[in-house]
C-alpha cells in the first residue's frame, strides 16, 4: 500500500475535499438514474458500491475523525447498506500509512529523538494503519513492542471537521432547536480525548490492573518512559484480529470461551467500574494462539454518571419495561420524553422505546444466552429496517435523550455485534464473581 507524506490539515482543505466527494457522488446518482431508464430492475447496489468507495477514499485521505465516522459507521450492519459496511469496516485497521520522514518528524518533534535512537530496532513500514494513528513493530531490551504514532494535525482540525458535519448531521438526524448542541459536544470531546495519547496511556494502565482477575482476557503492559501526547509503546501481542479469527473459527467451545470474557469484559466495567471501552470494533481486539481475547486500545473510555447509570438500567429491567408508570418516569428521567412534548409525542415515544427496548434487552432478563442464534438479530435488522422506513420518525425531533445515550448505545450494539460474530453462549451474570476493589490513591 502507498504511503503518504502529507495530511490537509486546514479546515478549507479539508472541507475542499469533502465537496469533491460529493460532487463524485452526484454523478454516480446520474449515471444510476440514466441506466435504470434503460434497465428498470436495476438494483441499487452497484450505486452503493461506487459511492461507498468514492467517500471511503476521500475519507482515509482525511484520516482523523472523518475517518473515525466511517470506523463508527461499520458496525451499523443493520442501518447502513452492506456495501458501506464492507468498505468503511476496511478503516478499523487498514488505511495508507505515512512515509517513514514523516514518522521520523514525529518522533523528534514528541520525544526529542528519532526511533532508532530510543529502540534497538524500529521497522519504517507500518504494519496496522487505521483513523488517528498507525502502528509499528520495535525491540528494545529483549522484547517485542508496538508503537502507536498519531497522525499530524488529527487533534487540531477535529473541531473543524465536526463543524462541517454539524449541518449534515442535523438534517439526517432531524435535530432542532439548542439543545442538539450536547450531542456534538460529546463527540468532540471524546474525539480529542482519543488523541491524547497520554490520557490512552493512563486509562490503558487503570483498565489492566482493574480487569486482570477475568479469565481469558489479557493485555499489553505499556511502558511510558517511550510514550509522549503523541506516540504510544506498548508490547506486541501475537495474534489474529477478531474478525479474521471468526472467519475460520469452527470450534463451539472456542467461541463459548471467548464470547464469555468478551461479556464478562464489558459487564464487568458497565456495572462495576462505571467506565467504559467505548470502540467495541474487531480491530481493537486480538484472539492468541490459546484462545485468550486481547484487548489492544483503550483511547475511548466512557465514564458513566450514577444520574445515568440508574435509569437506564432501571429501564432495561422487565418489570419496569412492562409497567407502565415507572417506564414512563424512567423516559423523562433519560430525557427521551420531554416536558415540552404533547401527549402525541409522549405516546409514540413511549411506544417507540417500549418496542425497542423489550427487544434489545432480552439478553440481560435471561440466566444464559446464545449469541449464535440469529433470530435475536433477525429481528433487531427487521425492526431497524421499520424504523429506517417510518416516515413519523423523520418528522419528529431527534433532539431528544441523555447525551451519555450517545457512546453507551454506541457500546451495546458495537459488543452486540462482536458477540454475534462470535456466536458464543454465556452466562449473563457471570461477571458478578469478580470484585472490584477501588484503587486509593
Amino acid at each position: 500500500m502507498k504511503s503518504i507524506d502529507h495530511i490537509p490539515t486546514n479546515k478549507l482543505q479539508r472541507a475542499s475535499k469533502l465537496v469533491k466527494t460529493g460532487a463524485k457522488v452526484g454523478v454516480n446518482y446520474v449515471k444510476y438514474y440514466g441506466e435504470k431508464v434503460i434497465n428498470p430492475s436495476l438494483t441499487k447496489e452497484k450505486l452503493n458500491e461506487n459511492n461507498a468507495e468514492d467517500i471511503y477514499d476521500s475519507l482515509k485521505s482525511l484520516k482523523g475523525s472523518a475517518l473515525k465516522v466511517a470506523q463508527m459507521l461499520s458496525m451499523e450492519k443493520n442501518i447502513m447498506p452492506r456495501a458501506y459496511v464492507e468498505k468503511f469496516s476496511l478503516s478499523q485497521f487498514s488505511v495508507p500509512p505515512l512515509s517513514a520522514p514523516l514518522v521520523r518528524k514525529t518522533f523528534k518533534r514528541y520525544l526529542g529523538k528519532y526511533p532508532e535512537d530510543l529502540f534497538d530496532t524500529f521497522t519504517a513500514q507500518s504494519v496496522n494503519a487505521a483513523s488517528i494513528g498507525q502502528v509499528h513493530k520495535a525491540t528494545l531490551d529483549g522484547k517485542k513492542l508496538a508503537v502507536k504514532i498519531q497522525y499530524p494535525g488529527v487533534a487540531d482540525s477535529i473541531s473543524s471537521d465536526l463543524a462541517l458535519v454539524k449541518p449534515i448531521a442535523s438534517r439526517m438526524f432531524n435535530l432542532q432547536g439548542k439543545g442538539k448542541e450536547k450531542y456534538f459536544k460529546e463527540v468532540e470531546d471524546k474525539l480529542l480525548e482519543e488523541t491524547d495519547y497520554t490520557l490512552e496511556l493512563a486509562q490503558s494502565m487503570e483498565m489492566v490492573s482493574d480487569c486482570k482477575l477475568i479469565p481469558n482476557l489479557i493485555f499489553p503492559t505499556y511502558y511510558p518512559e517511550v510514550s509522549s501526547e503523541r506516540i504510544l509503546t506498548m508490547d506486541w501481542m501475537d495474534g489474529e484480529h477478531l474478525s479474521e479469527f471468526v472467519a475460520h473459527n469452527t470450534d463451539q467451545a472456542t467461541s463459548d470461551q471467548l464470547s464469555q470474557a468478551l461479556w464478562d469484559f464489558y459487564m464487568f466495567q458497565m456495572h462495576r467500574l462505571k467506565r467504559v471501552h467505548a470502540d467495541p470494533h474487531p480491530g481493537n481486539f486480538l484472539v492468541d494462539k490459546d484462545a485468550n481475547l486481547i484487548a489492544i486500545d483503550f483511547g475511548c473510555i466512557k465514564h458513566v454518571p450514577e444520574e445515568f447509570y440508574v435509569p437506564y438500567f432501571e429501564l432495561a429491567e422487565k418489570k419496569n419495561i412492562n409497567n407502565p408508570e415507572v417506564f414512563k418516569t424512567k423516559l423523562f428521567e433519560l430525557e427521551i420524553l420531554r416536558e415540552d412534548d404533547t401527549p402525541d409525542q409522549i405516546a409514540f415515544f413511549s411506544a417507540l422505546f417500549h418496542e425497542m427496548l423489550s427487544l434489545f434487552t432480552e439478553p440481560l432478563h435471561l440466566e444464559e444466552f446464545d449469541f449464535s442464534d440469529s433470530t435475536f438479530f433477525d429481528k433487531i435488522a427487521t425492526l431497524s429496517e421499520k424504523y429506517s422506513k417510518d416516515t413519523e420518525i423523520r418528522k419528529m425531533n431527534g433532539n431528544r435523550g441523555s447525551k451519555h445515550f450517545l457512546y453507551i448505545n454506541r457500546t451495546f450494539f458495537g459488543l452486540y455485534n462482536l458477540m454475534h460474530d462470535l456466536g458464543g453462549r454465556i452466562k449473563v451474570k457471570n461477571f458478578e464473581k469478580y470484585a472490584y476493589t477501588p484503587q486509593v490513591a
